[in-house]
């Protein structure tokens, strides 16, 4: 069975997160006992005292921990991926997956990745709207005639992309959207201006931190949000994880680029099922598990091996 993983990123995490999953498997305690980036994943996860997990900096390092341990607990059990790829941040636990990354560094780049961004978000008026039912091409449009810095920042699945950019030029984008047939524009809670030109400083701050960072070849293929495919033979990953903080995600396209790896099913690590969606919205045949406690580790086998009793029927 030929599995491919993928990450989910940030805007899933929740207070508690990964309690279960803690207490039931060392795996997934050593990691974040850790003390990786020199933060306490465990308080973070689980108390969230006074909203930090929900802080870019905080935020980004304990998703990478979440998904590392998860990925730990998997292999444990012989479940491990042929294909990864993540939304976003969760591009960095594919990585890590892929054995670019030892769970330590995954964390630690993740925690400075969130720190550019927030700092390259500071004293901007930005903001993200999701829009559904939309095509691509007409929402480009949207984005051309609005002025100023508005461009998709997220094609997630079939009618549903993300604005963002400036806060005047995305708000007048969103308003054509829905001139041009967009069933809802909804505001989101973020930050900053994710994956558009204005975390251009974050590119580059992230570039630096990069040079002194090991990286080893991936086992399996990665696929990559920027490109929303693997990418040539060789590719700089440094170079892609820069280009990608300030640049469109590919979402969609990455989905359909695993489907065609061959990988006979989908599984979904991190809170919430948010991917399982795209997947199924994307590729419908596709059968998708997401895993985020414990029943979900334990049921998981059984799933596989209904999988593939309906592949040799």
């Amino acid at each position: 069975m030929r599995l491919g993983f993928l990450y989910a990123g940030q805007g899933s995490q929740r207070p508690g997160m990964g309690a279960d999953l803690y207490e039931a498997y060392p795996a997934f305690r050593a990691v974040l006992d850790s003390g990786a980036a020199e933060l306490d994943l465990k308080k973070l996860c689980f108390a969230d005292s006074g909203g930090l997990l929900d802080q870019t900096r905080y935020t980004q390092p304990c998703m990478v921990a979440f998904a590392a341990g998860v990925t730990a607990v998997l292999r444990e059990r012989g479940i491990a991926p042929s294909a990864a790829a993540g939304l976003s941040l969760g591009e960095y636990s594919a990585l890590h997956a892929a054995g670019v990354f030892d769970a330590q560094t995954a964390i630690r780049t993740a925690a400075f990745r969130g720190q550019a961004m927030e700092r390259a978000a500071q004293g901007i008026e930005s903001a993200m709207v999701a829009v559904l039912g939309l095509d691509r091409a007409s929402l480009e449009a949207a984005c051309r005639e609005a002025r100023g810095m508005a461009v998709i920042a997220n094609y997630n699945c079939p009618g549903q992309l993300v604005l963002g950019g400036e806060r005047a030029a995305v708000e007048r984008a969103a308003a054509l959207a829905r001139e041009k047939g967009a069933r809802r524009c909804l505001p989101l809670n973020v930050s900053g201006p994710f994956h558009t030109p204005l975390m251009a400083s974050a590119g580059r701050e992230l570039e630096e931190y990069l040079r002194t960072v090991p990286l080893a070849e991936p086992a399996i293929p990665v696929i990559f949000n920027c490109l929303g495919g693997t990418g040539p033979e060789g590719a700089d990953i440094r170079e892609l994880l820069v280009r990608q903080v300030q640049s469109s995600v590919y979402m969609e396209d990455s989905i359909r680029a695993m489907a065609g790896l061959g990988v006979d099913a989908v599984v979904e690590i991190g809170p919430g099922r948010a991917l399982s969606g795209f997947v199924r919205r994307t590729v419908p045949a596709m059968p998708v598990y997401a895993v985020e406690t414990v029943p979900d580790v334990e049921s998981l086998p059984a799933w596989l091996e209904g999988l593939e009793k309906e592949k040799k029927s």
